[in-house]
């Protein structure tokens, strides 16, 4: 709704109509005439008539363009000091009259000033809850459509995937079945990963694996005589010299080890993805170097991960075509953080067509009211989006990619990267930083953590701590753009201190507001709080709501939802990024809202969120092992990358922040936040919603993110590795 600005700063605006008389002039008429010439003011017959076709006429005949013209010539002088005068008025610089105090401005013109602020209002069928229940439905049927017997699953194996299943595959289902797995047909996941394999013979891999297992950062878990043992790469010390990511791996082989044939595992000892093949290569195999040239296990400043990683695009795509790709390393280190600071690389987006993200909705989002379906490997297209590859971290990490498809085995996958998904060891075991209620006195995990918060007491406030992580310095320069230094910036905004620019910074948030009108701005009779009546009259779980839309201060707006920051400076943070104490893994169950970004890798306290009594809110561009088996807004919520939606979920699930409501003219809400104190009651339908994921999370991980379904999932992964591994592949397949 818009008003005139005298309305918008609380004025009223009189207008008084002025009227104009027009006099004809009497025809002139000689003295030997009947009619005497009117020397007196006595009105002349004609006067006073409203005779408009006269008028017209006659104004026809006085207003012609070269009288016009005329009159602007003459008066010229007069215009020019006139337009000065009312110039220099405008600037302020008219100090005839000194300054007073603004005039009392009446609620009417309160209301008229909050208005202008909402510039959307409608009734409308929130997109959120219609999110939630397609992504329920989506799952429930995939829970019933899992095989119940033997029989059923080799022919739910041979109608997905055109072949038998691999040999142990009947021993694997009475595994699994014997400690009631769910999903018995979802693992398209080990499939899609050694898809490539099927492409090189045994003995090929096997000799490939001898060789990425010679490596530094990698390390190799054996299977002999039916026996797990983890190495360390390199020179294959014994099983103390392994990295924890394959000790972790060798513990969920163990219960099994028995049933599996010889072979290795070669595990990455890195967060960050390592395999990358050029298109080329993927589509025509016989190009690949079987003897590459590793030179050390670092870049060393000789070419970087994107460098790397664009060249599995397509030639024709983006990635492959723009200028700026041809060498990352080109930007070193003089003159980087100049050229990003400077919007250069968003220069270089534009030109090619695809912009890159920005800091979250604070810088410049509008008011379109939209939410991801899901977050993971496919969130971003790298390949039509080069220049996105500057706000995510994985792209700078320091640690040399192989060029080749060779077997790696790491905790999560990126789009583009070939790595073989496990579990993480900080899922498997337990330890006090990434396992829910972990004892550490008695190393095991209580049912409940003693810090856990009951859901009416939890603050409704996004939560995050965490190190300034998120990439490596392969080229140095770009720390600022990573994921989590994104996120800070734009959630710190009000909580340090800030240029002019943080202060002005707005975002457009979309909240329900009541249907009574009496009850929109302060001053109101009514004094009323926000109903929870729909727009057309109808009250309850889906009822169409009215929602308005207005810009909100963003610093006033995280002071209310955001308790984010930095609590370890591993990549330099600037003061615009808010830096805070250590705290316990605990602290966070106060919090329903808790956020969860990629590291240097994927986030390994996403399944301690998910046990926990609150909400993971999860934004990543790597898919897990479980990815298949998890459904966003049923279990979590998802966040882009751009995290643009973040403000607009909260405002949904509990209700309008006081800064939104204070620049709407609402009346204050009820908004446990950041700085409000305890409530004892929840709120309407969305903190029912929001509570309803946080509990189909925590059964989720109780049934089908247990440590003994991550063991279900290396086993289904093992036989089939063990049938890529043989000389004679269709001997190890299983005919029942």
């Amino acid at each position: 709704m818009s008003v005139s600005p005298d309305v918008e700063k609380g004025f009223d605006v009189v207008g008084s109509k002025t009227s104009s008389t027009w006099r004809r002039s009497s025809p002139p008429v000689s003295n030997s005439g009947k009619q005497p010439t009117r020397t007196d003011h006595q009105p002349a017959p004609d006067e006073g008539r409203d005779d408009s076709r006269g008028m017209h006429s006659d104004l026809r005949r006085r207003w012609t363009p070269l009288a016009v013209y005329g009159w602007l010539h003459q008066y010229s002088s007069y215009l020019f000091l006139l337009t000065v005068f009312l110039v220099f008025l405008r600037a302020g610089l008219h100090a005839a009259n000194p300054p007073t105090s603004s005039p009392a401005v009446p609620p009417s013109s309160i209301a008229a000033r909050a208005k202008s602020y909402i510039f959307s209002s409608e009734p409308m069928q929130h997109p959120i809850p219609g999110l939630m229940d397609a992504a329920e439905t989506r799952y429930r049927a995939k829970l019933a459509r899992q095989s119940t017997t033997l029989a059923g699953a080799v022919a739910e194996y041979k109608r997905r995937y055109r072949r038998l299943p691999p040999a142990g595959f009947d021993k694997w289902y009475a595994f699994a079945r014997k400690h009631d797995f769910v999903l018995i047909d979802e693992f398209d996941a080990v499939v899609e990963d050694l898809a490539p394999f099927w492409e090189i013979s045994g003995a090929e891999l096997r000799r490939r694996a001898e060789l990425v297992g010679d490596l530094p950062s990698v390390d190799v878990v054996r299977i002999k005589a039916g026996r797990a043992t983890a190495m360390s790469g390199g020179r294959f010390f014994d099983d103390s010299e392994a990295g924890a990511r394959a000790k972790g791996f060798k513990a969920m082989l163990t219960r099994f080890a028995r049933d599996l044939p010889d072979m290795d595992f070669t595990v990455n000892a890195k967060a960050e993805g390592r395999v990358v093949v050029p298109w080329e290569h993927v589509v025509h195999p016989n190009l690949t170097d079987l003897d590459p040239p590793f030179l050390s296990p670092d870049w060393a400043g000789q070419g970087s991960v994107w460098d790397s990683w664009r060249r599995t695009c397509p030639p024709s795509s983006p990635a492959r075509r723009l200028y700026s790709s041809i060498g990352a390393g080109w930007a070193g280190t003089a003159g980087a953080r100049d050229r990003l600071a400077e919007g250069y690389y968003s220069a270089q987006a534009l030109l090619s067509g695809s912009a890159p993200a920005t800091d979250g909705p604070g810088a410049g989002g509008g008011s379109k009211l939209a939410f991801v379906q899901a977050t993971g490997m496919d969130s971003i297209d790298f390949c039509d989006k080069p220049a996105a590859h500057y706000e995510h971290g994985h792209f700078f990490s320091d640690w040399r990619t192989l060029p080749l498809l060779v077997p790696v085995f790491s905790p999560a996958r990126a789009r583009g990267f070939a790595d073989i998904r496990i579990p993480s060891h900080y899922y498997y075991g337990g330890t006090k930083r990434y396992t829910y209620a972990w004892d550490p006195v008695n190393l095991e995990q209580r049912k409940t953590d003693p810090m856990e918060v009951p859901w009416k007491k939890k603050r409704d406030v996004v939560w995050w701590r965490g190190a300034s992580t998120g990439g490596g310095s392969s080229p140095p320069g770009f720390g600022g753009s990573y994921h989590r230094h994104r996120f800070l910036r734009m959630s710190s905004v009000g909580h340090v201190p800030g240029t002019r620019t943080d202060a002005a910074r707005t975002t457009a948030l979309t909240f329900a507001v009541p249907r009574q009108p009496a009850a929109l701005y302060p001053g109101s009779s009514s004094g009323a709080q926000l109903t929870t009546a729909g727009a057309d009259g109808s009250v309850g779980p889906g009822a169409a709501r009215e929602y308005a839309t207005a810009r909100v201060s963003l610093a006033a707006l995280n002071r209310d939802v955001m308790d984010v920051a930095f609590v370890k400076e591993v990549v330099p943070v600037g003061k615009e990024h808010r830096v805070g104490n250590s705290v316990e893994l605990g602290v966070s169950w106060g919090f329903k809202y808790l956020l969860d970004l990629d590291g240097m890798g994927y986030s390994g306290r996403f399944m301690a969120f998910l046990a926990s009594d609150s909400v993971p809110v999860k934004s990543t561009v790597y898919d897990e092992f479980f990815s298949a088996w998890i459904e966003p807004w049923v279990h979590y919520i998802p966040l882009s990358s751009s995290y643009a939606e973040i403000y607009n979920i909260v405002a949904y699930f509990s209700g309008t922040p006081p800064a939104a409501a204070r620049a709407a003219g609402l009346a204050p809400t009820p908004y446990f936040g950041a700085r409000a104190g305890p409530r004892d009651a929840a709120r309407g339908e969305g903190d029912q919603r929001l509570r309803r994921i946080a509990r189909a999370g925590k059964q989720w991980k109780g049934t089908i993110g247990r440590t003994v379904d991550m063991e279900v999932y290396v086993y289904r992964l093992a036989i089939e590795y063990a049938r890529l591994w043989a000389d004679d592949r269709a001997k190890m397949s299983y005919r029942g």
